[in-house]
């Protein structure tokens, strides 16, 4: 646990910014000011909460494990109650992937701080980890960044600030404890076999990576940290590097000791020793597969790329919007439609934006759900929706949260046919009304552009009370079919108990 340091008032021009990681080895807290290109650190909060080892045989986290969870968030709470909104960010990692019940700490952790938690995924874990550590690496060149956590594993390979290569596997130091060292024993074979299990997990990128190449591997985060503190301490490599005999020697010393419980090396923190000869082998594995000499290890991880993702958010170098294009030339959008359907989307949502009390990044993702409707017909024009869906819900998009891919994969699955009212029961209880107000409005502009204009058509006028829609409808003959359609669509929305009135211009 590392003591917490009381952030200073921030100086004028200055942004402060505060990330909390919900790893699934330790939760970790960075509060940091921004400014001229910057972050300048003014609090750091580490605790061990393990919630890997709280998850049961069927992927539950057990009441115990929660509630240490909640305990270690209480903690934290006060360092991040005077940030603004949009400047505090909660990420979840592989333990809340894996955990079957996490909406239960979601829930307990969102009244508690205020703030959505966001469950990232693997690869999007791997970017924001390479974008902590190059921004504290000045060095030029290709890297390999290796960090081992809890859950899980990152690597990255990258220039400057672009990653090349990212993965992430699900090997780590809490699970190969449960796993390999289950009962508290140390042995060579017992430290063999997580060893193999950690080759064989890298068998799938060893020869990808390996054939791109780097100049310079680096570790982060808390296994080699605390591996290259040991070997150093011992006389057995240089200070922040893990060399190849150092890491040979501490696996002998390890496997000496036995027991868990009676693992105790200098340099090693009291709270890392159950899980570190599970850390060791895993790391022991990637110089294997990887033909490491030597890996030094650096600072910056996932809470500094966190915040450093946040500095670019809703600007022109927001990671979100190159993911968004890159599906769009990938799916082959039509690109004027879509944006007729997205001009059509935000000025009906300007028009209900006061009474249903929607915010601007709802806004944002209105637009984006608009550009992105039509991605299914790359697969197939039957249930294309459904395909676009499930694309979105499932692709590694860079810069987005598990529950940001949701929202966009509900908005494309609801925005024709029938409201997919299993989909939208299945949300948190706290997402389902706005999720349907963004969906209703999606379906209508897609309605208005049915006929694929050249142009957005005129948006008619659009009220809300309550839950209730009121459409003004164009006048004209040649309006008869998209009034057919709203028809329809008011029939549609009426059987999912929404309502939708149409009236004359």
């Amino acid at each position: 646990m590392t003591s917490p340091t009381e952030p200073a008032p921030a100086p004028p021009a200055t942004r402060r910014l505060a990330a909390i990681d919900l790893g699934s080895n330790s939760f970790h807290l960075l509060v940091a000011n921004y400014r001229d290109d910057r972050l300048q650190v003014v609090a750091r909060l580490g605790e061990k909460v393990q919630l890997a080892a709280g998850l049961d045989d069927e992927g539950l986290l057990d009441e115990d494990t929660l509630q240490r969870a909640m305990h270690c968030l209480v903690r934290f709470a006060p360092f991040v109650e005077d940030i603004g909104p949009g400047h505090l960010r909660v990420v979840g990692t592989n333990a809340l992937r894996d955990a079957a019940n996490s909406q239960a700490l979601i829930e307990r952790a969102e009244a508690l701080l205020g703030c959505p938690i966001e469950i990232i995924a693997g690869r999007e874990e791997a970017r924001l980890i390479y974008l902590g550590a190059a921004h504290a690496l000045a060095e030029e060149g290709r890297r390999l960044i290796v960090d081992i956590g809890g859950g899980s594993t990152e690597f990255i390979i990258g220039e400057r600030f672009e990653p090349m290569a990212l993965e992430s596997l699900r090997m780590g130091c809490v699970t190969f404890t449960r796993r390999f060292f289950e009962g508290g024993e140390i042995s060579e074979k017992r430290m063999r076999r997580a060893e193999l299990a950690a080759l064989s997990e890298l068998a799938n990128i060893r020869r990808q990576y390996r054939e791109l190449g780097w100049e310079d591997p680096v570790g982060s985060s808390g296994t080699i940290k605390a591996a290259a503190a040991v070997i150093h301490a011992a006389g057995e490599g240089p200070e922040g590097v893990v060399t190849r005999e150092g890491l040979t020697a501490l696996r002998e010393r390890l496997i000496r000791c036995r027991q868990l419980d009676r693992v105790s090396l200098e340099g090693l923190k009291p709270d890392r020793a159950r899980v570190f000869p599970a850390g060791v082998a895993v790391l022991g594995a990637v110089f294997e597969a990887f033909g490491l000499e030597r890996l030094r290890y650096a600072d910056g991880a996932l809470r500094e790329g966190v915040l450093y993702d946040m500095v670019g958010r809703n600007g022109p170098e927001d990671s979100r919007l190159k993911s968004l294009a890159s599906l769009e030339r990938r799916s082959g959008v039509d690109t004027r439609q879509a944006a007729n359907v997205t001009a059509s989307a935000v000025a009906l949502f300007d028009q209900v934006r006061a009474a249903w009390r929607l915010d601007d990044n709802q806004r944002r993702f209105l637009a984006w759900g608009a550009r992105l409707h039509e991605i299914g017909l790359a697969i197939s024009h039957s249930q294309f929706h459904r395909h676009g869906a499930y694309l979105l819900e499932h692709a590694d998009l860079a810069g987005f949260s598990r529950p940001e891919q949701r929202l966009l994969a509900f908005l494309v699955r609801a925005h024709r046919r029938k409201f997919p009212l299993k989909e939208w029961q299945a949300l948190p209880a706290s997402l389902q009304a706005s999720h349907a107000r963004l969906a209703r409005l999606l379906r209508l502009a897609v309605l208005l552009n049915h006929s694929r204009p050249e142009q957005p058509p005129t948006t008619p006028r659009l009220a809300a009370d309550g839950e209730a829609l009121r459409l003004q409808l164009p006048a004209g003959d040649d309006t008869m079919l998209l009034v057919t359609d709203l028809e329809q669509e008011a029939a549609y929305q009426q059987a999912a108990g929404f309502s939708l009135a149409l009236s004359p211009a």
